[in-house]
């Protein structure tokens, strides 16, 4: 038996499963696909996953292969220069395809220890006191303490659970392909800059080994949306929006899209968890979605983690669908907004139109800007700090910086006033010493995923806290 097995190895399952590597708890990947998709769902890493990677050590494999571009014009495709003051010191969004962020996370999850079982499809789960069996379609039965259904917008998982997935259903529907195109790319790009001064679902990129990839608009919403399209529904919807079909040929692959929004009613049965697309789906404007999944796994792992050691305080393991279900909510809320502003509809112009004027003013580009990437997020620890329940970016310190000393997922205790102490915690909790001029604060407790759960000098006041994230003091 394992401590955990995860369903789904996409994004979202990868980063959980090194989550709870970091602590040694004892994991399965099941995938049912038997080799790695090539289709490229996502194209780039927000600020905040950014961070995520930087506070794992796994930020430069990223850089490496990414392209660094300005924040700027990614709330519903309105073009604004960046704002100034972002609350990161990753001011930026990494282009990087999700084919390529998948196997960099692969790739690390076999250093740390995983297994991804590939070709194999869960399809029951039975659940008692002590754990999960989960049953594959090969007849096999596997047992573990926990489960998490990281297996996508159609969950397998969420379905034998049971959990509701109410929302909306799609209206609109946006064909996706990698293929070949005759047409010249000074023309191609001649175009495309003229479509898209109305139409911003259309879309075409040059890839590096010559193809393309293709976005338009659809005739209407599938029926069957789990049937790709066909290349000739491709070539007839670009000759629609844009006058040409570029002599597309060859296709790699071709898929779909719509901008159904649906949220599950919980993230939590028993000892089965939902994370990721499994938990909540939405339309993909502003390009939020790997990024939220990621994120969702750095929230679950360590308190996961916790649990499985045996030190987790009552109720850290449900916090998990108290923090982060709020945040996919105001995902789904302001993706459905932004595709309002791209409809064609001369009201919805209307509406984009004096949504671009105020983002002339700093403080709504920055509102809108950190809506996408997520650094404004605030969870709700009560009352205290202006800074309580916010990550903290990576400062600079006197000796270093504040991500290099997260590699290893523990909790943290940055000190400037060198009079505290985490005796009794010391075995998940690291206390470092040391000064910043980015950190209006005498000290800060930082939760393994980098939120700050204790503000103050008082080493009274920091006792009776750190037990409400970190259990109980050991001898």
């Amino acid at each position: 038996m394992v401590d955990v097995i995860i369903a789904g190895s996409g994004p979202t399952g990868l980063m959980l499963v090194a989550e709870l590597r970091l602590h040694g708890v004892r994991t399965l990947i099941l995938e049912k696909d038997a080799e790695p998709t090539k289709i490229v769902r996502a194209l780039g890493l927000h600020a905040r996953s950014i961070e995520v990677m930087a506070q794992r050590g796994l930020l430069e494999r990223f850089l490496a292969l990414g392209t660094r571009y300005p924040l700027g014009g990614f709330f519903a495709g309105i073009r604004k220069p960046q704002p100034e003051r972002l609350d990161t010191a990753h001011g930026y969004v990494l282009g990087i395809q999700q084919t390529v962020s998948d196997r960099l996370l692969a790739e690390h999850a076999v250093e740390v220890g995983v297994e991804i079982r590939r070709g194999c499809e869960l399809v029951g789960l039975d659940q008692d006191d002590a754990g999960v069996i989960v049953e594959l379609a090969d007849g096999t039965r596997l047992r573990g303490r926990y489960l998490v259904g990281c297996d996508g917008g159609r969950s397998t998982v969420r379905k034998l659970l049971g959990i509701d997935f109410p929302g909306e259903p799609s209206r609109v529907e946006t064909l996706l392909a990698e293929v070949a195109l005759t047409e010249e790319l000074d023309t191609i790009n001649a175009v495309m800059t003229e479509v898209r001064k109305t139409q911003l679902r259309f879309g075409v990129m040059p890839l590096e080994d010559g193809m393309y990839r293709v976005g338009v608009p659809a005739a209407g919403v599938a029926e069957d949306r789990t049937l790709a399209p066909t290349l000739d529904e491709l070539k007839q919807q670009l000759l629609e929006v844009a006058g040409t079909d570029f002599g597309a040929h060859s296709p790699r692959w071709l898929s779909r899209f719509g901008d159904a929004t649906r949220l599950a009613e919980r993230y939590r049965g028993g000892r089965v968890l939902l994370a990721g697309d499994a938990a909540h789906i939405h339309p993909p404007t502003g390009g939020q979605g790997l990024n939220l999944g990621i994120q969702d796994a750095f929230n679950l792992g360590w308190k996961l983690a916790a649990v499985i050691d045996g030190w987790a305080p009552r109720g850290l393991l449900d916090s998990y669908e108290s923090e982060r279900r709020p945040v996919a909510a105001a995902v789904l809320e302001n993706t459905r907004a932004q595709m309002q502003l791209m409809s064609l509809d001369p009201g919805a112009q209307a509406v984009r139109r004096l949504v671009a004027e105020l983002m002339d003013f700093e403080d709504v580009n920055r509102l809108l800007t950190e809506k996408i990437t997520a650094t404004a997020i605030r969870y709700d620890f009560g009352e205290g700090h202006e800074l309580l329940g916010k990550r903290l970016r990576d400062i600079g310190l006197k000796r270093g910086r504040l991500y290099d000393l997260t590699h290893r997922g523990r909790g943290l205790l940055l000190d400037q006033t060198g009079q505290l102490s985490v005796t009794g915690w010391a075995d998940r909790v690291d206390h470092v010493v040391d000064v910043s001029e980015e950190l209006d604060a005498p000290a800060v407790l930082l939760r393994p995923d980098g939120h700050i759960a204790w503000v103050g000098d008082d080493q009274r006041d920091l006792l009776e806290h750190l037990p409400t994230w970190f259990g109980a003091a050991v001898a």
